[in-house]
């Protein structure tokens, strides 16, 4: 049985066990959500014997964050994309996603699973893409054959854009920059080529089958997410949105897990409506969004402009945002690309959590702030995102030859040091108590 039906049958898992454990929740509380389909536990049964830590994604758990990596026709290797993907892990990362485009997906994919105890996406159509001359050449059961093998390995959710049908690729006509997820476009014109329905949508039980065998969670992929400020919240993306929704009931009808993908590139006041309709569209699955980049004029610092967008998703609702680094729009990222995608996406998970009073959340911001006050540099650094940055930052401007437990940094010095001078007006008993803020 699958997390879901384990769940709906009253029983909680080892690995609802292992969630609740990380979360501060009480495991009842886990089960009741993985049963109302608000929370997913990706955990290939494969995986699961080969290590894998079980996370929750849920709007009851803290914010997950997923880093994107694999190699492209152009660029990196195996041994690039392996270093990249434990640089992910080390900053932060709780999933990555191998979204291999050039040779040797399949055994990049296999170390991968191989060498992380976090759950692993893929995009199955990129590695059948890959092996055909063109997409037009698809045949369903090759596609399923594709997504079967990759189950086999040990995938604990993939990304299939079941939801763009025939009639929404005249509405992605109109829009500034039309289909700009890659699996939308190769469906698109797959089906303007042949004439037919979306053959993942045709063939959708047949998918449900088979992640439902490993316990593989779907990602119901947004094949028409906006990607211009221009294109955001239209006609394209809402209408793939409702059909999503049918789909993830039907998915789940089955016994399988499943997660929402959503935009994209959208404007600050349009976030929380985007993510409520996800929720009344999708009976609240758990949303797992790109960004989204809330604005189109920062290329090289997508980053930025995602992890803003990013930080009001969450806080508004969404399960797991999906890392954008500086290379967004513009190459494949480098390693450190991928550090600085990781830390801006921590910290505008750890952002909503604390919005959204999660357990424990504040506990390591109190822990910091304790430490700065004191002068404490070593448990600062400690308990800092990116200690190696924090720490680089402040010896730059020091004299070389500073005394061990100095109690200012080069912003103001000995003298007015705001902290150091508070400090002395307690001690001078102008107050006494230490508070919590």
């Amino acid at each position: 049985m699958t997390q879901l039906e384990d769940a709906r049958s009253g029983v909680v898992t080892p690995e609802m066990q292992a969630v609740a454990q990380s979360e501060r929740l009480d495991a009842e509380t886990v089960r009741a959500e993985v049963a109302r389909g608000r929370m997913v536990i990706p955990a290939n049964r494969v995986h699961l014997k080969k290590g894998l830590r079980p996370i929750g994604i849920g709007i009851a758990a803290r914010t997950k964050i997923n880093a994107n990596l694999g190699n492209s026709p152009l660029l990196s290797d195996t041994q690039c994309e392996l270093e990249k993907v434990h640089c992910a892990i080390r900053y932060g990362a709780d999933t990555v996603m191998d979204l291999s485009t050039g040779p040797e997906i399949d055994a990049i994919r296999q170390r991968i699973i191989d060498a992380v105890s976090v759950p692993v996406g893929t995009v199955p159509i990129y590695q059948l893409a890959q092996q055909l001359d063109d997409v037009c050449d698809m045949k369903p059961q090759d596609f399923l054959d594709v997504v079967e093998h990759q189950a086999r390995q040990g995938v604990d959710y993939m990304t299939v854009h079941c939801a763009v049908l025939r009639e929404h690729v005249p509405l992605a006509g109109k829009r500034l920059t039309g289909i700009v997820s890659r699996g939308g476009s190769l469906v698109a014109k797959w089906m303007t080529a042949h004439g037919e329905e979306n053959p993942f949508f045709t063939h959708f039980d047949d998918l449900c089958a088979i992640l439902r065998e490993w316990d593989v969670t779907w990602s119901l992929g947004d094949g028409l997410r906006p990607g211009s400020i221009a294109d955001a919240s239209d006609e394209a993306q809402f209408a793939e949105l409702a059909v999503m929704g049918r789909l993830a009931r039907r998915a789940q009808e089955q016994g399988c897990q499943v997660m929402i993908e959503g935009p994209g590139h959208i404007p600050m006041d349009q976030i929380e409506m985007n993510v409520r309709r996800e929720m009344e569209l999708c009976g609240e699955a758990p949303f797992y969004v790109l960004g989204p980049v809330v604005t189109d004029v920062a290329p090289g610092y997508d980053h930025i402009t995602s992890a803003i967008g990013a930080a009001m998703a969450a806080w508004h609702g969404a399960a797991m945002l999906c890392y954008v680094t500086p290379k967004e729009h513009l190459g494949l990222p480098n390693l450190d690309d991928v550090r600085q995608g990781v830390i801006a996406y921590k910290i505008a998970a750890h952002a909503a959590d604390l919005a959204r009073h999660r357990p424990g959340a504040r506990d390591r911001d109190d822990a910091l702030s304790r430490a700065r006050f004191a002068f404490d540099w070593e448990e600062q650094f400690r308990l800092a995102l990116d200690p190696g940055t924090a720490r680089h930052m402040h010896a730059e401007s020091l004299p070389a030859t500073d005394a061990p437990g100095h109690r200012y940094c080069s912003m103001c010095g000995p003298k007015l040091c705001s902290m150091k001078t508070s400090g002395e007006v307690r001690r001078m008993g102008g107050d006494t108590s230490v508070k919590r803020v």
